[in-house]
């Protein structure tokens, strides 16, 4: 096994630490390397993703060089046809970590009868998860379809699991190459520079996660039941791009966490954040029509409407009610939003503007570091009352009353939509009854797109179609 070179498939696992696949095969073999396969038609409509992924090629290269492992970035346009080229070679052993989603465990499977085919040692193993899918399903053997029950269960199922102890990755002999014709991580970066923006803010890389989770813990944990709703201040842990990425193992979390003490109620309520990103996971994978199309099929029937004035509006952050414009130009700028936010823009174009919440999740898809299928699209048929355990349609966000109640002094709008940044906190988040000859509705801010009221009565008269 030795003199066979191991090959390691790198996907959302920039980390040394529980890299299990990584570190069986340094363990294994003398000589290892990692490739990533990189495929423009994946990141067609996730170009923020491509500036987070070159800058972990980038990160994760340096800390791989010093182990004597190279990383080879190979672009292909097909992950089949490179695996049916990659098996008429004999002279490697493979392996890679389970990436949670429909279609890469479907392919998972036809590449390991591959090579059970022709005679090339494997191994798969265990993802950025804490329980594996198929570990937690209800005393019948059918999937939980609501959250607090199934994180009940896999919160037990794992707190009885004996830990997995730390191991290190080791030293190869030397440093080699495999892949002919590897690209270099700029070749990623999208075209657009609108991105140069993250980089004041984002540090792609363990040592940034690791840090940031510790912060975390240290400073804003204790009030995270509370501040976690209030995005002029930062309450959350802004780990969501490192684990999307696996910069950090949730197991990592979920241990540091845990040293809070298990009956904390602040730390409960964040670790129940990983369960909700389990508990998406399980239900893709369970019901892996929902990635497209709605969970619950009555929805199949509403009435959306298509307005791509509306839809533009609601992009731009220029849609009249402040903390709406706020969280999308948060989005564009930073790649990322706070959940609260997320929460009432998403409402918003469902519910007020009566828009396809696809067409919501697709933006997202585009603009989001922390962008994966299961919580991008579970979190949004949440909002829109068309997934499992969603919220009931009629709850609609009052854009107004969200902003006084998670937003009094007006910090966030002002930071994020500049020319209110001298309207009185009184009118902050109805600046349309602001009546001053220096502020101009309709020229130094737009009118409203809608009015609450009646987009409101709209919205349930619609839902009663269905």
């Amino acid at each position: 096994m030795r003199n066979k070179i191991g090959l390691f498939w790198l996907r959302d696992d920039f980390r040394l630490t529980k890299n299990y696949g990584l570190i069986e095969a340094s363990k294994n073999h003398d000589n290892v390397v990692v490739f990533y396969l990189f495929k423009q038609e994946i990141y067609k409509v996730q170009e923020a993703q491509k500036w987070w992924l070159s800058k972990s090629l980038t990160n994760f290269r340096k800390k791989l060089n010093s182990l004597n492992i190279n990383l080879e970035i190979v672009e292909t346009n097909s992950f089949k046809v490179f695996f049916d080229n990659l098996v008429k070679k004999k002279d490697f052993h493979i392996y890679w970590n389970t990436v949670y989603e429909p279609d890469y465990l479907k392919f998972d499977e036809y590449i390991a009868d591959n090579f059970k085919k022709k005679n090339i040692a494997f191994k798969k193993f265990k993802g950025n998860a804490l329980n594996e899918i198929e570990e937690i399903k209800k005393g019948d053997g059918t999937p939980f379809k609501v959250f607090t029950p199934f994180w009940r269960n896999a919160e037990k199922y794992y707190s009885e699991k004996i830990p997995s102890k730390d191991k290190i990755i080791k030293k190869c002999k030397k440093k080699i190459s495999y892949f002919k014709n590897c690209i270099e991580p700029e070749k990623i970066l999208p075209k657009k520079n609108w991105f140069k923006n993250f980089e004041s803010i984002w540090s792609p890389d363990e040592e940034s996660a690791l840090k940031e989770l510790r912060n975390f813990i240290k400073n804003r944990i204790s009030n995270y039941s509370e501040g976690r709703n209030f995005p002029n201040i930062v309450g959350t842990s802004k780990l969501s791009p490192f684990i999307k990425f696996g910069q950090i193992h949730v197991e990592t979390i979920w241990n540091e966490c845990k040293k809070n003490g298990p009956k904390n109620i602040n730390t409960s309520k964040y670790l129940a954040e990983i369960g909700w990103r389990e508990f998406n996971h399980a239900l893709i994978n369970h019901f892996p029509y929902m990635i497209k199309n709605n969970y619950s099929k009555k929805f199949d029937q509403f009435p959306w409407e298509k307005n791509l004035k509306f839809l533009s509006a609601w992009e731009k952050g220029l849609t009249g009610y402040p903390i709406v414009d706020a969280g999308m130009r948060e989005l564009y700028t930073t790649g990322w939003m706070h959940n609260r936010v997320r929460m009432i823009v998403g409402s918003f174009l469902v519910k007020h503007l009566l828009i396809n919440w696809k067409d919501g999740e697709k933006y997202f898809r585009n603009c989001l570091l922390d962008y994966s299928p299961a919580s991008n699209v579970a979190g949004w048929q949440w909002v829109a009352g068309c997934g499992a355990d969603a919220a009931p349609y009629f709850r609609i966000f009052n854009p107004i009353l969200q902003g006084e109640k998670f937003d009094k002094e007006g910090d966030y709008v002002k930071k994020w939509v500049p020319e209110l940044k001298n309207i009185p906190k009184k009118f902050i988040h109805k600046p349309w009854e602001f009546n001053e000859e220096k502020f101009k509705l309709g020229k130094d801010y737009p009118y409203p797109i809608v009015k609450h009221e009646k987009a409101r009565e709209k919205a349930l008269n619609a839902f009663k179609k269905i």
